[in-house]
Protein backbone atom coordinates (compact mmCIF):
# COMPACT_ATOMS: atom_id res chain seq x y z
CA UNK A 1 0.00 0.00 0.00
CA UNK A 2 1.64 3.54 -1.11
CA UNK A 3 2.12 5.61 2.54
CA UNK A 4 1.11 8.60 0.44
CA UNK A 5 -2.67 7.05 0.25
CA UNK A 6 -2.79 6.23 3.85
CA UNK A 7 -4.78 8.17 6.61
CA UNK A 8 -1.48 8.71 8.27
CA UNK A 9 0.11 10.01 5.59
CA UNK A 10 -2.78 12.93 5.53
CA UNK A 11 -3.46 13.57 9.29
CA UNK A 12 0.36 13.58 10.21
CA UNK A 13 1.29 15.18 7.25
CA UNK A 14 -1.15 18.05 8.09
CA UNK A 15 -0.44 18.26 11.74
CA UNK A 16 3.44 18.85 10.87
CA UNK A 17 2.20 22.13 9.08
CA UNK A 18 0.14 23.26 11.71
CA UNK A 19 3.49 22.51 13.74
CA UNK A 20 5.71 24.15 11.76
CA UNK A 21 3.22 27.65 11.56
CA UNK A 22 3.65 27.64 15.36
CA UNK A 23 7.56 26.34 15.87
CA UNK A 24 6.91 23.31 17.40
CA UNK A 25 10.04 21.71 16.30
CA UNK A 26 9.55 18.69 18.64
CA UNK A 27 6.73 17.40 17.53
CA UNK A 28 7.91 17.56 13.77
CA UNK A 29 11.09 15.77 14.96
CA UNK A 30 9.10 13.12 16.44
CA UNK A 31 7.12 12.45 13.52
CA UNK A 32 10.30 12.35 10.65
CA UNK A 33 11.84 10.11 13.56
CA UNK A 34 8.78 7.62 12.82
CA UNK A 35 7.64 8.14 9.61
CA UNK A 36 10.56 9.27 7.60
CA UNK A 37 8.54 9.90 4.82
CA UNK A 38 6.74 12.91 5.96
CA UNK A 39 9.80 15.27 5.40
CA UNK A 40 7.63 14.87 1.48
CA UNK A 41 4.71 15.89 2.39
CA UNK A 42 3.44 19.42 0.92
CA UNK A 43 0.77 21.90 1.66
CA UNK A 44 -0.05 24.36 -1.77
CA UNK A 45 3.42 23.19 -3.07
CA UNK A 46 5.27 24.14 0.25
CA UNK A 47 7.27 21.36 2.08
CA UNK A 48 8.41 21.26 5.53
CA UNK A 49 11.32 23.21 4.95
CA UNK A 50 10.09 26.24 2.33
CA UNK A 51 6.81 26.31 5.03
CA UNK A 52 9.40 26.75 7.63
CA UNK A 53 11.15 29.74 5.70
CA UNK A 54 7.53 31.40 5.49
CA UNK A 55 6.56 31.53 8.72
CA UNK A 56 10.13 32.60 10.15
CA UNK A 57 10.26 29.35 12.47
CA UNK A 58 13.91 28.73 12.76
CA UNK A 59 14.27 25.43 14.93
CA UNK A 60 11.64 23.84 12.43
CA UNK A 61 14.25 24.76 9.60
CA UNK A 62 17.37 23.69 11.68
CA UNK A 63 16.38 20.12 11.42
CA UNK A 64 17.04 20.22 7.91
CA UNK A 65 20.84 19.59 8.88
CA UNK A 66 19.86 16.60 11.11
CA UNK A 67 18.57 15.08 7.52
CA UNK A 68 21.46 13.06 5.51
CA UNK A 69 20.03 14.42 2.22
CA UNK A 70 19.41 18.43 2.75
CA UNK A 71 15.21 18.41 1.20
CA UNK A 72 14.97 22.58 0.69
CA UNK A 73 14.19 21.77 -3.14
CA UNK A 74 15.80 24.88 -4.04
CA UNK A 75 14.67 24.38 -7.87
CA UNK A 76 10.77 23.43 -7.25
CA UNK A 77 8.70 26.94 -7.60
CA UNK A 78 5.46 28.08 -5.76
CA UNK A 79 3.76 30.48 -8.05
CA UNK A 80 6.81 31.66 -9.61
CA UNK A 81 8.72 31.97 -6.41
CA UNK A 82 11.85 29.37 -5.30
CA UNK A 83 12.97 28.99 -1.77
CA UNK A 84 14.59 32.12 -2.11
CA UNK A 85 11.86 34.18 -2.70
CA UNK A 86 10.09 32.92 0.10
CA UNK A 87 12.99 34.43 2.43
CA UNK A 88 12.95 37.73 0.36
CA UNK A 89 9.37 37.93 1.71
CA UNK A 90 8.73 40.24 4.76
CA UNK A 91 8.27 37.75 7.77
CA UNK A 92 4.90 37.69 9.42
CA UNK A 93 3.93 40.83 11.77
CA UNK A 94 4.12 38.13 14.78
CA UNK A 95 7.20 36.87 13.65
CA UNK A 96 9.17 40.49 13.62
CA UNK A 97 8.03 41.62 17.10
CA UNK A 98 9.88 38.43 18.25
CA UNK A 99 12.64 40.77 18.62
CA UNK A 100 13.39 43.88 20.35
CA UNK A 101 14.49 47.06 18.23
CA UNK A 102 13.85 47.76 14.23
CA UNK A 103 17.11 47.34 13.56
CA UNK A 104 17.21 43.66 15.14
CA UNK A 105 14.30 42.78 12.91
CA UNK A 106 16.27 43.85 9.85
CA UNK A 107 19.09 41.93 10.68
CA UNK A 108 16.92 38.65 11.86
CA UNK A 109 15.83 39.23 8.01
CA UNK A 110 19.07 39.29 6.60
CA UNK A 111 20.23 36.44 8.61
CA UNK A 112 17.21 34.60 6.82
CA UNK A 113 18.10 35.08 3.38
CA UNK A 114 21.84 34.97 3.88
CA UNK A 115 20.88 31.24 5.29
CA UNK A 116 18.80 29.87 2.42
CA UNK A 117 21.15 31.95 -0.45
CA UNK A 118 23.31 29.27 0.75
CA UNK A 119 21.54 26.35 -0.17
CA UNK A 120 20.65 27.59 -4.02
CA UNK A 121 21.89 27.04 -7.20
CA UNK A 122 23.80 30.33 -9.05
CA UNK A 123 20.75 30.15 -11.56
CA UNK A 124 18.58 30.10 -8.83
CA UNK A 125 19.74 33.44 -7.01
CA UNK A 126 18.47 35.57 -10.18
CA UNK A 127 15.64 33.55 -10.74
CA UNK A 128 12.85 35.65 -11.86
CA UNK A 129 9.38 35.40 -10.59
CA UNK A 130 5.88 36.11 -11.82
CA UNK A 131 6.41 39.66 -11.09
CA UNK A 132 9.97 39.75 -13.38
CA UNK A 133 11.97 40.18 -9.83
CA UNK A 134 15.19 38.15 -8.60
CA UNK A 135 15.24 37.25 -4.86
CA UNK A 136 17.84 40.27 -4.36
CA UNK A 137 14.72 42.64 -5.79
CA UNK A 138 12.17 41.28 -3.76
CA UNK A 139 14.16 41.52 -0.84
CA UNK A 140 14.63 45.11 -1.25
CA UNK A 141 11.10 45.76 -2.41
CA UNK A 142 9.65 43.78 0.13
CA UNK A 143 11.97 45.41 2.81
CA UNK A 144 12.09 48.79 1.61
CA UNK A 145 9.51 50.44 4.67
CA UNK A 146 11.14 48.22 7.29
CA UNK A 147 14.79 49.46 6.50
CA UNK A 148 13.20 52.63 6.65
CA UNK A 149 12.31 52.34 10.29
CA UNK A 150 15.37 50.93 10.92
CA UNK A 151 17.60 53.56 9.86
CA UNK A 152 15.22 56.02 11.91
CA UNK A 153 15.32 54.22 14.77
CA UNK A 154 19.37 53.73 15.12
CA UNK A 155 19.58 57.41 14.41
CA UNK A 156 16.97 58.09 16.90
CA UNK A 157 18.62 55.92 19.46
CA UNK A 158 22.20 56.60 18.75
CA UNK A 159 21.60 60.75 18.96
CA UNK A 160 19.92 60.60 22.33
CA UNK A 161 22.42 58.10 23.81
CA UNK A 162 25.37 60.12 22.37
CA UNK A 163 24.00 63.27 24.31
CA UNK A 164 24.02 61.72 27.51
CA UNK A 165 27.43 60.32 26.97
CA UNK A 166 28.62 63.61 25.89
CA UNK A 167 27.83 64.97 28.97
CA UNK A 168 29.15 62.36 30.82
CA UNK A 169 32.47 62.83 28.82
CA UNK A 170 32.39 66.71 30.02
CA UNK A 171 31.50 66.27 33.56
CA UNK A 172 34.25 63.38 34.45
CA UNK A 173 37.06 65.67 32.05
CA UNK A 174 35.73 68.50 34.52
CA UNK A 175 36.25 66.19 37.63
CA UNK A 176 39.58 65.30 37.32
CA UNK A 177 40.90 69.04 37.51
CA UNK A 178 38.55 70.14 40.16
CA UNK A 179 39.41 67.04 42.23
CA UNK A 180 37.69 66.65 45.64
CA UNK A 181 38.97 68.90 48.79
CA UNK A 182 40.95 71.12 46.53
CA UNK A 183 44.77 71.03 46.37
CA UNK A 184 47.30 71.67 48.82
CA UNK A 185 48.84 75.67 48.84
CA UNK A 186 52.61 74.37 49.25
CA UNK A 187 53.42 72.02 46.66
CA UNK A 188 50.08 71.93 44.84
CA UNK A 189 49.46 68.65 45.20
CA UNK A 190 45.70 67.17 45.45
CA UNK A 191 44.92 67.30 49.64
CA UNK A 192 43.63 63.97 49.76
CA UNK A 193 46.21 62.16 47.44
CA UNK A 194 47.16 58.93 50.10
CA UNK A 195 43.66 58.63 50.80
CA UNK A 196 42.29 54.95 49.55
CA UNK A 197 39.00 56.80 48.55
CA UNK A 198 40.54 59.16 46.66
CA UNK A 199 42.28 57.06 44.59
CA UNK A 200 38.82 54.66 44.08
CA UNK A 201 37.95 58.62 42.87
CA UNK A 202 40.50 58.77 40.05
CA UNK A 203 39.82 55.53 38.62
CA UNK A 204 36.56 55.12 38.40
CA UNK A 205 36.78 58.97 37.01
CA UNK A 206 39.23 57.85 34.34
CA UNK A 207 37.16 54.25 33.26
CA UNK A 208 34.06 57.16 33.14
CA UNK A 209 35.94 59.16 30.83
CA UNK A 210 36.83 56.44 28.65
CA UNK A 211 33.83 54.59 28.06
CA UNK A 212 31.98 57.73 27.85
CA UNK A 213 34.03 58.59 24.97
CA UNK A 214 34.22 55.13 23.37
CA UNK A 215 30.32 55.40 23.69
CA UNK A 216 30.21 58.84 21.52
CA UNK A 217 32.14 57.66 19.25
CA UNK A 218 30.31 54.27 18.44
CA UNK A 219 26.52 56.07 18.60
CA UNK A 220 28.47 58.74 15.60
CA UNK A 221 29.82 55.60 13.75
CA UNK A 222 26.29 54.53 13.71
CA UNK A 223 24.90 57.52 11.78
CA UNK A 224 26.92 57.07 9.05
CA UNK A 225 26.16 54.03 7.92
CA UNK A 226 22.92 52.34 7.70
CA UNK A 227 23.13 50.74 4.90
CA UNK A 228 21.37 47.38 4.15
CA UNK A 229 24.11 45.31 4.92
CA UNK A 230 25.39 47.49 7.75
CA UNK A 231 22.43 45.92 9.67
CA UNK A 232 23.89 42.03 9.38
CA UNK A 233 26.52 42.62 12.00
CA UNK A 234 28.19 45.88 11.66
CA UNK A 235 25.53 47.99 13.11
CA UNK A 236 23.99 45.61 16.25
CA UNK A 237 28.16 45.36 16.92
CA UNK A 238 28.51 49.11 16.64
CA UNK A 239 24.73 49.74 19.24
CA UNK A 240 26.33 46.86 21.55
CA UNK A 241 29.21 48.44 22.29
CA UNK A 242 27.87 51.61 22.62
CA UNK A 243 25.26 50.70 25.20
CA UNK A 244 27.75 48.89 27.41
CA UNK A 245 30.43 51.60 27.26
CA UNK A 246 27.57 54.28 28.31
CA UNK A 247 26.33 51.90 31.19
CA UNK A 248 29.62 51.45 32.76
CA UNK A 249 30.61 54.93 32.12
CA UNK A 250 27.22 56.02 34.17
CA UNK A 251 28.02 53.58 36.67
CA UNK A 252 31.73 54.48 37.55
CA UNK A 253 30.26 58.36 37.46
CA UNK A 254 27.71 57.32 40.13
CA UNK A 255 31.02 55.78 42.15
CA UNK A 256 33.41 58.35 41.65
CA UNK A 257 30.68 61.04 42.91
CA UNK A 258 29.88 58.69 45.44
CA UNK A 259 33.78 58.67 46.40
CA UNK A 260 33.94 62.32 46.32
CA UNK A 261 31.15 63.14 48.31
CA UNK A 262 32.48 60.45 51.18
CA UNK A 263 35.69 62.54 51.52
CA UNK A 264 34.23 65.83 52.18
CA UNK A 265 32.01 64.56 54.50
CA UNK A 266 32.79 61.87 56.23
CA UNK A 267 34.66 64.08 58.65
CA UNK A 268 31.47 65.81 59.83
CA UNK A 269 28.83 63.22 59.33
CA UNK A 270 30.36 59.52 59.41
CA UNK A 271 27.49 57.85 58.01
CA UNK A 272 27.40 59.54 54.62
CA UNK A 273 28.62 56.49 53.05
CA UNK A 274 26.08 54.02 53.26
CA UNK A 275 22.96 56.41 52.03
CA UNK A 276 25.04 57.91 49.43
CA UNK A 277 26.23 54.16 47.86
CA UNK A 278 22.35 53.05 48.16
CA UNK A 279 21.44 56.37 46.00
CA UNK A 280 24.24 56.10 43.64
CA UNK A 281 22.48 52.54 42.84
CA UNK A 282 19.55 53.93 41.50
CA UNK A 283 20.38 55.39 37.83
CA UNK A 284 22.65 52.47 37.53
CA UNK A 285 19.67 50.03 38.42
CA UNK A 286 17.06 52.10 36.17
CA UNK A 287 19.49 51.76 33.46
CA UNK A 288 19.65 48.02 33.21
CA UNK A 289 15.73 48.20 34.09
CA UNK A 290 15.12 50.64 30.93
CA UNK A 291 17.55 49.35 28.72
CA UNK A 292 18.27 45.09 29.34
CA UNK A 293 15.36 43.80 26.88
CA UNK A 294 17.25 45.55 23.89
CA UNK A 295 21.11 45.25 25.48
CA UNK A 296 20.28 41.52 25.90
CA UNK A 297 19.06 41.07 22.21
CA UNK A 298 21.96 43.14 20.93
CA UNK A 299 24.69 41.37 22.51
CA UNK A 300 23.09 37.82 21.64
CA UNK A 301 22.72 39.08 18.32
CA UNK A 302 26.22 40.18 18.24
CA UNK A 303 27.92 37.52 20.35
CA UNK A 304 25.59 34.88 20.46
CA UNK A 305 25.40 31.80 19.21
CA UNK A 306 24.01 31.76 15.63
CA UNK A 307 20.15 31.03 15.39
CA UNK A 308 20.61 28.51 11.94
CA UNK A 309 22.46 25.46 12.83
CA UNK A 310 22.40 21.93 13.66
CA UNK A 311 19.92 21.17 16.90
CA UNK A 312 21.05 18.22 18.81
CA UNK A 313 23.16 15.24 17.06
CA UNK A 314 19.95 12.67 16.22
CA UNK A 315 19.86 11.64 12.52
CA UNK A 316 15.88 11.88 11.50
CA UNK A 317 16.44 10.83 7.61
Amino acid sequence: MNFEDTTTWKVLGHAIHIAVRHGTHELIEECIRNYPELIRYEVEGLNLFKAAINHRQEKVFNLMYQISAHSLDTMAKVNGENALHLAANLAPYHRLRTVTGVALQMQRELLWFKEVDKFMEPAQRVSLNNEKKTPRMLFTDEHRQLLTDAQQWTQNTSSSSTVVAALLVTIAFAALFTVPGGNKDSDGQARFLTDAVFLLFVISDAIALFSSATSVLMFLSTLTHSSQEDFLYALPLRLTLGLISLFISVATTMVAFSATLVLVLRDKIQWIAVPVTLMACIPILLFLWLQYPLLLELVRATFGKNIFGQQNNLLLH
